[in-house]
C-alpha cells in the first residue's frame, strides 16, 4: 500500500514538475555591447608664423609633449627690435615737440590777455598744440605696434600639446602664414565611436561605457550621439569624454557598455511558429510571448515584459 500511494502522489506531481517559471528579475541579464572607436583630438593646429622673418630655432621634434606657454620656434628679431627703437625716439621727440608747443601756447594766452598777440595767432598756437598732442597718440601707438611685432619673433604653445610635424627647418625665410609645426592638443580628447542604430538608445540609457584597448581601460561618459545616420555603413557617431585620466590620442579599441534593458538569457528564448519568443507563465498556464528583436543565439530584448513576469524557464520542450 505504502508504495502504491507513493507511485501515485509521484505520477499526480508530474505534469507540475515538467516545466518550471521565474520573475524576469531572477533570471535577466545586461548584455555587453560593444562599438569600434578612437581616441581623437578636438584641435590639432598648425602654428605659423605672423612675421617676415628669418627661422633661427625649432627646438621641438615629432612626438614631443610640450607644455601651454612653452617655446616652440623663434624667428630672427633683429630689424623688429630696430623698428622698435625708432619708434620709441620718434615717441620721445613727439613728446618734445607736444611739450613746447603747450609752453608756447600758454605764453600766447597769457598776451593775449593783455592784448600783446592777437586771437588769431593764439588760435595758431592752440593747432600746433593739438597738432602735436596727435602725434604724440601716433607714435605711441606705433611703439605699441612694433612691441607687438617683437612679441611674434617667439612663438608659444597655446595649449599643452604633442609635436605631430615640423613644417618648417631653421634658416627658412618665414612669410605671415608660414606654417612651422603641427601640435595636437592633449587637453581636448574625445572618443568617437560608430554604434549600430539598435544599439545606440542603449548607449544614451547606459551614459556610461569604457574605451578599451591593447594599452588598457579607461572609463568613459557619452557626450552626445549625432542624429544623423552614416549613408554607406548605416552607423551612429558617438563621441565619449574621458571622466578621469585620458587615453593616447590617435589610439584604437572599442568602446563597452552594458545594455540598462532587461534581457532574457537565450537559453530560455524559443520557436515557435517562425517566431521567437518566450512562454510567460500566467497562473498555471503558460503562453508564448513574442520577442520581435529576438535573435537566435543572443539574450533577447524583455519588450512588454514586467519584472515580476514569470518566464518558463525549463520543460521548453514540451510547452506548445
Amino acid at each position: 500500500m505504502r508504495l502504491t500511494a507513493s507511485l501515485v502522489l509521484l505520477l499526480t506531481a508530474l505534469p507540475a514538475l515538467a516545466w518550471e517559471a521565474k520573475p524576469l528579475r531572477e533570471i535577466a541579464v545586461h548584455p555587453e555591447r560593444r562599438a569600434q572607436a578612437q581616441v581623437v583630438s578636438l584641435n590639432e593646429s598648425r602654428l605659423a608664423a605672423e612675421i617676415a622673418a628669418r627661422v633661427v630655432e625649432l627646438p621641438l621634434e615629432p612626438g614631443q609633449r610640450v607644455a601651454r606657454g612653452a617655446l616652440v620656434a623663434r624667428l630672427d628679431c633683429g630689424n623688429y627690435d630696430l623698428a622698435a627703437e625708432r619708434a620709441r625716439a620718434a615717441l620721445r621727440a613727439s613728446e618734445a615737440k607736444a611739450k613746447l608747443a603747450a609752453l608756447q601756447f600758454e605764453r600766447a594766452r597769457k598776451l593775449a590777455a593783455e592784448n600783446f598777440v592777437s586771437r588769431e595767432a593764439l588760435d595758431v598756437q592752440a593747432a600746433e598744440q593739438e597738432a602735436s598732442r596727435a602725434e604724440v597718440a601716433v607714435n605711441g601707438a606705433s611703439v605699441k605696434t612694433a612691441e607687438a611685432d617683437r612679441g611674434k619673433c617667439r612663438v608659444y604653445a597655446p595649449f599643452p600639446g604633442i609635436v605631430v610635424e615640423r613644417l618648417s627647418q631653421v634658416g627658412e625665410m618665414a612669410a605671415p602664414g608660414t606654417p612651422l609645426l603641427s601640435l595636437l592638443d592633449t587637453s581636448r580628447i574625445e572618443v568617437r565611436a560608430e554604434v549600430q542604430q539598435a544599439d545606440a538608445a542603449g548607449l544614451h540609457r547606459a551614459g556610461r561605457a569604457e574605451f578599451v584597448s591593447l594599452a588598457g581601460r579607461w572609463p568613459v561618459k557619452l557626450k552626445r550621439l549625432s542624429p544623423a545616420v552614416a549613408k554607406t555603413s548605416r552607423l551612429v557617431e558617438a563621441r565619449l569624454r574621458f571622466t578621469g585620466a585620458a587615453a593616447a590620442p590617435g589610439g584604437s579599441g572599442q568602446i563597452v557598455w552594458r545594455s540598462p534593458q532587461r534581457h532574457v538569457p537565450p537559453q530560455f528564448v524559443v520557436r515557435r511558429n517562425d517566431g521567437l519568443g518566450v512562454f510567460l507563465v500566467e497562473g498555471n498556464t503558460p503562453r508564448f510571448h513574442v520577442l520581435t528583436e529576438a535573435q537566435e543565439g543572443r539574450p533577447a530584448l524583455a519588450e512588454g515584459l514586467r519584472a515580476d513576469s514569470r518566464i518558463a524557464v525549463q520543460g521548453l520542450g514540451e510547452l506548445r
